[in-house]
């Protein structure tokens, strides 16, 4: 049945046509004569030959030579002349966003001796390859970078080199090597993205600037350390602007500060550094390295060097003030200067700031030959306005201290200590204090510092010293006596304010009854008193009584001893009388009856007491009453015969 189909005059004839069909096809696309391009792609076209000959200087063929075309082919279909082209179809040159693509030259003009890069001043478009090098285009790496986008680019003259691929034609092991030196470059100087400087509220990692070094362009003067600045910072990202400023190659005066910068890293390369802080409480002192040669403003009395303006290379005689600089570290230094008291302390393992960690106690010598060692510290005040005076003198603040106040204060104390004895350097510490601080002031301001005060500590004795520490046990055990006395006093005078308390606390306790004791008191004084008063009244009448008596008896005894008086005459009469009869035997008893019973009547009748207020003794007890009895008729007789005269 096959066999009858291929019988048929229609079938052979479409079957044939079919198979001549695809021989053209396979001859058009296989002598070249037809090429297919996707719309993504471009066609490099190379004449395989020519009757024009081939290329006779470089690499395109601008004139219909046999070569490379200087024009590319997009998408589509392209007919040529069978077997006089090749088309090499490659992908467009893409830049990813917020990237860079860095351009080679493959065939121009050469570089000039000491130029880096090519120029683009004139010829800056790469999509057109005849106009490139027409208008003299350089080879070699191009000034000019491919920021983000599809290029269209010819990769037989151009090398694109972005940091996913590198775009171009075949290339042989020395141009291979060439370029993978390139981007290894590259990566160093992450130059395939963009500068970015981010700031910072403090002076973290993340608040810097950039310090520029430009790698092309005319060189530095000679004693130039640092390129100019040319103006506006962003022509970094333009080499030909920056160029045609005056731009010269070498590390930049100018820095970059916050900000995305596209700049070719073949151009120009950054540093990042932190900026420059002047804390509060500082100034900061510029060291220029750069700028021109200004006037001495330091006055015809200062002869320690040069004080300049702002700007001028040298030291600048207007500090900058506490902030954030975008100093370029480069140009010069900034030296920090305290403007707020500091303290230098001359003591091992302590620090008073940031310029004494290298100074130690003074060794002294007393009048006593003792050698201890005293700390001290000093306070110490710079102006602002002299910093730079003092930073030209001395360099910095550390210098300063070191090689200037240590010596100085060393050798002031050291001559001090030679005049005293080791307890007198001790008890007398305040008033040598006094003394350096009079001293030092005026020695402080010849070095443009202000001397605020000396503060002396303990002397203290070196290693393996004893005889030091036995003299201050000595100084403790006096002082500890002292002490113990007046404790003891305080003490005291403790204990009777205890007492005191004591006392009144108990009294306060008591208060009710203290009050109720003293109105007992005051009651039983107001009934004493009216007592008194009472007992008063009584006595004067009884003293009035007792004086009315008195009257009265004095007037009965006159009358009675006239009575007796009268009656002792009498009797004395009778009794003489009867005695003179009686003389005789028992005459004496007889006698001594009557008379002692006559001076019992009158002692009843004159009330005088029997019993006598003082008694007499004798040797004879047995004469003792006859004693008495005689003394007492001996009495009353006597007053008897007195009373009697009286009355006669």
């Amino acid at each position: 049945m096959l066999a009858d189909l291929w019988a048929l005059p229609s079938v052979g004839f479409l079957f044939g046509s079919l198979l001549l069909l695809f021989a053209l096809v396979l001859l058009a696309f296989g002598s070249g004569a037809v090429r297919y391009i996707p719309n993504d792609r471009i066609g490099v076209v190379e004449k395989l030959w020519s009757s024009s000959g081939s290329v006779r200087g470089g690499l395109l063929a601008l004139n219909g030579e046999a070569g490379f075309q200087p024009d590319l082919l997009r998408g589509g279909f392209h007919f040529f002349r069978p077997f006089q082209y090749r088309v090499h179809i490659r992908s467009m040159v893409s830049v990813t966003q917020g990237k860079i693509g860095y351009v080679f030259a493959r065939d121009g003009r050469d570089l000039p001796a000491g130029q880096t890069l090519a120029d683009n001043a004139r010829i800056a478009d790469f999509l057109d390859c005849r106009g490139f090098l027409a208008g003299g285009g350089q080879k070699g790496p191009q000034r000019k970078v491919l920021r983000e986008g599809t290029h269209v680019i010819n990769p037989a003259l151009f090398v694109v080199m972005t940091e996913e691929a590198t775009y171009s034609l075949e290339l042989d092991e020395h141009e291979r090597g060439y370029y993978d030196k390139m981007r290894e470059l590259l990566d160093q100087r992450h130059g395939f993205t963009p500068v970015v400087i981010r700031g910072g509220a403090d002076a973290s990692d993340t608040d810097l600037l950039a310090v520029v070094t430009v790698h092309d362009g005319p060189a530095l003067p000679r004693n130039e350390l640092l390129a100019p600045d040319v103006g506006d910072p962003h022509s970094f990202q333009e080499p030909e602007a920056f160029l045609a400023a005056g731009g010269l190659r070498g590390r930049q005066e100018r820095v970059l500060v916050e900000g995305t910068y596209f700049i070719n890293r073949l151009f120009a390369t950054v540093e990042l550094i932190r900026k420059t802080v002047i804390p509060v409480g500082f100034v900061g002192v510029v060291v220029s390295y750069t700028g021109g040669k200004g006037t001495d403003v330091s006055g015809q009395d200062y002869t320690h060097g040069e004080l300049v303006e702002t700007g001028c290379r040298g030291v600048w005689r207007d500090p900058l003030m506490p902030g954030k600089y975008a100093f370029n570290t480069y140009a010069g230094k900034i030296e920090l200067v305290p403007t707020t008291n500091f303290v230098l302390m001359w003591q091992s393992g302590a620090s008073g700031s940031n310029f004494d960690s290298n100074l130690r106690e003074i060794t002294l010598i007393t009048k006593d030959a003792f050698e201890p060692l005293l700390p001290l510290s000093v306070v110490v005040h710079i102006d602002y306005k002299k910093a730079p005076l003092v930073v030209q003198r001395f360099g910095n603040v550390r210098q300063l201290v070191e090689q200037t106040l240590d010596p100085m204060v060393s050798s002031y104390f050291k001559n001090v200590s030679q005049t005293h004895t080791f307890i007198e350097l001790i008890q007398s510490r305040s008033e040598l204090q006094a003394n350096a601080s009079i001293d030092m002031r005026e020695r402080f301001l010849a070095y443009s510092l202000e001397f605020q005060e000396v503060l002396i500590g303990t002397p203290k004795p070196q290693a393996g010293d004893t005889q030091i520490e036995n003299i201050m046990s000595q100084l403790r055990d006096r002082q500890i006596a002292r002490e113990q006395v007046e404790t003891y006093a305080q003490k005291q005078i403790a204990a009777d304010k205890q007492r005191e308390l004591n006392e009144a606390q108990k009294r306060a306790e008591k208060q009710s009854e203290l009050t109720a004791s003293l109105v007992d008191v005051s009651i039983k004084d107001n009934q004493g008193a009216a007592a008194v008063k009472s007992a008063e009244r009584r006595r004067e009448e009884v003293a009035l009584l007792a004086q009315a008596e008195r009257f009265k008896q004095e007037n009965e005894g006159a009358g009675r001893a006239a009575a007796i008086k009268a009656i002792g005459e009498a009797e004395a009469a009778a009794i003489e009388a009867k005695s003179e009869a009686l003389k005789g035997e028992g005459a004496d008893k007889q006698l001594t009856q009557t008379v002692m019973l006559r001076l019992a009547e009158a002692f009843e009748t004159a009330r005088v007491p029997l019993v006598p207020q003082v008694q007499l003794g004798s040797g004879a007890e047995g004469n003792a009453f006859g004693t008495l009895l005689a003394l007492m008729s001996t009495l009353k007789a006597r007053e008897l015969v007195q009373d009697a005269a009286k009355t006669s």
